[in-house]
């Protein structure tokens, strides 16, 4: 099976690279890019999304290539109304090197702004719509952005903090809510003047060595740190490889996650970008709804990441599960023991990719060429590392921080105003992803965990990662949260809260006793605490810094003394 897998993705690679560089010899840049990929293995004239969209509005014109909510946009319209935001943007005062942060569930203005504020030479954030306070505070200062785009809905959030922020921005509303008489806060301005602007490209070139866009991290842990892309390093057009081997023309792609990550934004928008079909926008995720949109717009591939694999097998069983146009899902970290059951009862394949921004462009895909809860082998030539802690070679089986070898002369990967993280994250020309994984005897990479989510329990390390999954093979359990709280002794407890499904009822002592029987000993979580719901960003992954803040509340249950904590804390 494996064999057969081997050679269609080997078909598909080699036609995806003579589309490459076809395209390539299209833009000018074949010699430079050829010479740069066999020297280094790196892309020495890349491009921005921008650009990327001008080119599919002059070869696609009037051809859909967004939906949403009913509402089709064409390539050509993208285009210009990417146009009109930019022309927009320079007459308030913006242009090269200056920042825009964006702050919009998902909708076309936010492409619009994401794409026109490239035109011009800026660089954009996109900024998680879950953040709060003192979270999303620091990012706005942080970042430098003299400009906000923002959705109404989220300015109460906004004017909450807003005399804190350092330097004055220019702040852009965009009304989703129909217009009312209402005027906007003094100083704001409405994004829908964008309109009246002209759809003509302004024409202004960037800097190669701007940024081109920041992504911050999730923060879910901690302080979250800025991703810098710099226009001669987007990384964009090496995604056109996996979009032309994976998709064709006529593919209908789905995507409900939020377009400030970048599973949406580069593994879905702009793959379909690149290959010339369709993208159906969802403004967020809703597991009630999720396969009616899956039918009613004939999706025909969807992306998945953490939690949602199990959050819809949870769902009631329909007569037509199985009845769709999907032909794949591209997930991570879907749970190995829901992998199987996922694809027969909805009868898609599952294929399975590891990356991350700050991975510094290096991927993993599984695409049915290797066992089922494997995110497959690296690319040929991809010179990589399981280490341990002291940077030594870990033996197959046992899980190691994967490390790749970063050559060439750019920064693989930059952190905003952070030289000490980027030189943590590069190191001895290796770059430190920071997650665990193990490899098997035949070569075959397991996705383990964060190693900052990795507990030390009675001299042992415990995957956070893999305590949840098993939790959540629990018929009655939706989700887990699982993480370290003080112990009376020198090292921690495990605790884990627990929602469950909609009308299931579960005792937290008979969850314990069912986790002994899958689980090591010292694996089992001392503490358990149900909840109704999880504080969660956008991406549907819960922010366990909430949960910590809070650690052993009243009525957590305590395993090993068999009884209801009623204090707060130990």
């Amino acid at each position: 099976m494996y064999l057969l897998a081997n050679s269609k993705i080997v078909f598909s690679m080699v036609k995806s690279l003579l589309i490459f560089f076809k395209d390539e010899i299209g833009r000018g840049t074949f010699r430079a890019n050829f010479r740069s990929l066999i020297k280094t293995k790196e892309i020495a004239e890349d491009m921005s999304w921008a650009e990327l969209i001008e080119e599919k509005a002059r070869k696609y014109g009037d051809r859909t290539f967004l939906i949403y909510e009913d509402k089709q946009f064409s390539f050509r319209q993208m285009d210009e109304n990417a146009n009109r935001v930019a022309n927009y943007l320079l007459s308030l005062g913006a242009g090269k090197g200056k920042g825009v942060a964006i702050i919009m569930a998902n909708c076309p203005q936010y492409l619009d702004v994401y794409i026109g504020s490239q035109k011009i030479g800026m660089y954009s954030i996109p900024i998680n719509t879950s953040l709060r306070g003192d979270s999303l505070l620091y990012i706005l200062n942080h970042s430098d952005a003299e400009f906000v785009v923002i959705d109404e809905e989220f300015l109460d959030i906004y004017n909450k903090i807003a005399d804190k922020i350092e330097k004055r921005k220019t702040v852009i509303v965009n009304r989703t809510a129909p217009v009312s008489s209402s005027s906007l806060p003094k100083g704001m301005l409405p994004l829908s003047h964008a309109s009246a602007k002209p759809a003509q490209n302004p024409n202004i070139k960037y800097d190669k060595d701007d940024i081109c866009f920041i992504l911050y991290t999730s923060g879910t842990t901690g302080l979250p740190k800025g991703v810098m892309y710099r226009y001669a390093k987007t990384t964009l057009k090496l995604l056109s490889l996996p979009a032309n081997a994976l998709y064709k023309k006529s593919d209908i792609l789905y995507t409900s996650l939020p377009l400030f990550h970048g599973n949406a934004l580069w593994l879905c928008v702009t793959q379909a970008m690149h290959r010339g079909c369709k993208v159906v926008l969802a403004r967020k995720f809703s597991a009630s709804k999720f396969w009616d949109e899956i039918r009613k717009y004939k999706v025909t591939e969807f992306n998945t990441i953490g939690a949602m694999i199990p959050i819809l097998m949870k769902q009631p069983p329909r007569e037509n599960d199985n009845i769709n146009n999907v032909r794949f899902t591209l997930s991570a970290a879907c749970p190995v023991d829901d992998w199987e059951k996922f694809e027969k009862r909805f009868g898609i394949k599952i294929y399975e990719a590891y990356g991350s921004v700050d991975g510094g462009g290096k991927s993993i895909m599984n695409l049915g060429n290797a066992p089922v809860g494997s995110i497959g082998k690296p690319a040929p030539n991809t010179v990589y590392r399981l280490v341990d802690n002291e940077g030594k070679d870990v033996p197959d089986g046992t899980p190691g921080q994967l490390i790749f070898e970063s050559k060439g002369k750019k920064k693989s990967v930059e952190y905003f105003k952070n030289e000490k993280a980027g030189n943590d994250k590069l190191k001895d020309g290796w770059i430190y992803t920071g997650d665990l994984v193990r490899r098997d005897k035949n070569g075959y990479l397991y996705f383990v965990g964060r190693n900052a989510e990795f507990m030390r329990i009675k001299g042992e390390n415990v995957s956070a990662y893999e305590v949840e999954h098993t939790i959540q093979k629990h018929p009655s359990v939706l989700e887990a949260a699982v993480y370290a709280v003080p112990s009376e002794l020198a090292e921690d407890e495990i605790m884990a809260c627990v929602s469950l499904v909609d009308g299931h009822t579960l005792k937290e002592a008979d969850l314990v006793e069912t986790l002994k029987e899958d689980l090591a000993k010292f694996a089992v979580p001392r503490f358990v605490k149900i909840v109704k719901e999880f504080p969660k960003t956008e991406t549907q992954r819960i922010i366990k810094k909430e949960l910590e803040k809070k650690g052993i509340i009243a009525g957590t249950y305590d395993a090993q003394r068999n009884q209801y904590v009623e204090a707060k804390a130990l």
